[in-house]
């Protein structure tokens, strides 16, 4: 993500694929393997590390596979120039390019940061998916349609919103 001094940011996601949950982001403006390593034991507790890592052919997940082998996580590599093979990740990458940062101006890290850690509150309590069968990754109830007034609540610094019945 470029900043308005031409700086570029890079974000790390890590995605559960189960409903679609955004586990970790996190923002840098140097992505070492030290660095990912880190974020990647701040994402999950020893007793929280999923079993399986599908990740693209970047070299520094080579870098990182002594940290992933002691978290007994197994690495899954996808194939050169196929990101099919990773589907949720991108496009998940590409809700938050186009809902979100093609929105705004980022000044530095903590910006972005802050961005999108507001559009990932959206994403995970008030986007539906059609995957999730209309439903948010954090589920939330059906409301009657006989309830109130609907309510109008600006999420993201107002570029999404979300809608809620109210009792009258």
């Amino acid at each position: 993500m470029p900043t308005v001094t031409f700086r570029l940011l890079f974000v790390l996601v890590i995605l559960a694929h189960d409903r679609r949950r955004i586990v970790h982001v996190a923002v840098t403006d140097h992505p070492t393997a030290a660095w990912t390593a880190q974020q990647l034991r701040n994402a999950f507790s020893e007793q929280e590390a999923p079993r399986f890592l599908l990740h693209d052919r970047d070299s520094v997940f080579a870098d990182v596979a002594t940290t992933l082998t002691g978290m007994n996580v197994q690495t899954v590599r996808t194939a050169p120039r196929s990101p099919w093979q990773n589907a949720h990740v991108e496009r998940v990458i590409g809700s938050i390019r186009r809902e979100c940062l093609d929105h705004i101006i980022v000044v530095n890290a903590a910006g972005l940061r802050r961005v999108l850690t507001a559009y990932i509150t959206y994403y995970m309590q008030s986007r539906t998916h059609l995957a999730l069968k209309k439903d948010a990754p954090i589920s939330r109830p059906v409301m009657p349609s006989s309830g109130g007034r609907i309510a109008l609540t600006p999420q993201v610094g107002g570029l999404h919103h979300r809608y809620d019945r109210i009792a009258a």
